[in-house]
């Protein structure tokens, strides 16, 4: 059994494969043995026994969530599944990679996940730019759809399944699932009050699962393999393997499907091949733009959902921005701050109009227009558009890089107010 079941069937010089190749590498055996074999409620126990949590940030129980979808013959139908394939996060590119570089197995974690939670309909919800993807994704479909793995009683069961592709027309409050299903029906892409929750009313008002898509491809394997062997995958309680990324000046900047618990450290020296020459690390963003800096005290935690914590931060996407010390930090704030303020829906007040005075601010410091009082200023909003303080967690998610920036770099911002000037330019 492979150790990196995610992506083992990936490579830079290799094509997607095939339905063909993919059924030959055992592909599509899960969806035999669970619908001839296994009840939708033995998967969605299997699932919840292997501690797969959602891969798209928010770390929630796969499991969990599937339970709180209504079952029963009195149980709304039909029902839904939508994979979150919005990955607009800015510094996170893994689901592209499963998703050019495997799409059979993304169609098999839709054909199990649906048949789990009782779906009858399923979407894939893709950013508008990844135009690869959805080519390679509309073939494999095409293809599992000829084989009998999609359309009406897959395998010769009672268990029948449509899958879409949906293009999005692209904004990053998409990757919030009800903005998602908001767009999808065909609306303005806004969050939605909770509850209710998708579960029981999502998709036009029925029951809807959304998940991302690495957190759905780990289900096959889940199927094939039991849930002991995914937990035994990982160095922590979280199950499984992660797919952990790199970017900014490293020597080999990229992705790798490791133990879930992974320290920075070894992903960054072992794996990314330290920093390039001349340049010396300062920090990281763990997960993403949306999550708090970490620096070198924190290389040796687990890279999980729980150690992360303890440095004030989050797993997120486990795809890691390096801040190194030719770069800026106000600057890279700014950048990452205007992104925000940009995508904001502009539905609540404290967002719509919160995020541009904190980009205005940051580029007056940045210009060297900055005064000592700014920095009050920035730290009172990072409180001010925190967690309760907005409809959804799209400004608290901003702040998370301000925030700590303030905290780990706060000798830049005083020396760019006292300077009058950026001093990295």
């Amino acid at each position: 059994m492979a150790e990196t079941p995610l992506t083992d069937r990936i490579g830079p010089e290799r094509k997607p494969p095939g339905l063909a190749e993919y059924r030959r590498a055992g592909g599509y055996k899960a969806v035999d043995k669970a619908l001839r074999h296994l009840s939708p409620e033995d998967v969605r126990n299997q699932v919840t026994e292997s501690n797969l949590r959602g891969r798209g940030g928010a770390g929630f129980p796969t499991g969990k969530k599937w339970s709180f979808v209504p079952q029963g013959d009195d149980a709304p139908t039909p029902k839904y599944l939508v994979v979150n394939a919005d990955e607009m996060e800015p510094g996170t590119f893994k689901d592209r990679l499963l998703l050019e570089g495997d799409p059979h197995q993304m169609i098999e974690a839709v054909i199990l996940s649906a048949y789990a939670i009782g779906a009858s309909q399923a979407y894939i919800f893709l950013r508008g730019e990844y135009v690869t993807a959805a080519r390679v994704l509309r073939q494999a479909i095409a293809e599992a759809k000829d084989a009998g793995l999609l359309g009406h009683r897959i395998r010769d069961t009672d268990f029948s399944l449509e899958l879409h592709l949906h293009m999005s027309a692209g904004r990053y409050i998409c990757g919030e699932e009800t903005a998602l299903l908001s767009a999808l029906e065909g609306r303005r892409a806004l969050p939605r009050t909770k509850p209710p929750y998708p579960q029981a009313a999502g998709l036009w008002g029925y029951p809807t699962v959304v998940n991302n898509v690495e957190t759905l491809c780990n289900v096959p394997h889940i199927v094939a393999h039991g849930g002991d062997w995914f937990q035994s995958l990982s160095h922590t309680d979280d199950g499984g393997t992660k797919i952990y990324g790199v970017s900014g000046r490293v020597r080999k900047p990229g992705l790798w499907e490791l133990p879930m618990g992974t320290t920075a450290r070894e992903i960054i020296e072992e794996h990314a091949g330290g920093m390039r020459d001349g340049y010396r690390f300062r920090g990281l963003l763990p997960g993403g733009a949306s999550t708090d800096f970490i620096v070198a005290e924190h290389l040796d935690l687990p890279l999980d959902f729980s150690g992360l914590s303890k440095a004030g931060s989050r797993l997120g996407t486990g795809t890691m921005i390096i801040l190194d010390d030719h770069t800026c930090p106000v600057g890279m704030c700014l950048n990452m701050e205007r992104f925000f303020a940009q995508e904001s829906c502009g539905w609540c007040t404290p967002c719509r109009d919160g995020l541009p005075l904190v980009t205005a601010t940051l580029a007056a410091i940045e210009a060297g227009r900055g005064r000592p009082e700014d920095l009050d200023l920035l730290e009172q909003h990072t409180r001010l558009l925190g967690m309760g303080n907005t409809f959804c967690a799209h400004a608290p998610g901003a702040m998370e890089p301000l925030q700590s920036a303030l905290k780990h770099f706060r000798d830049d911002f005083e020396q760019h107010i006292r300077e009058g000037r950026c001093p990295y330019r």
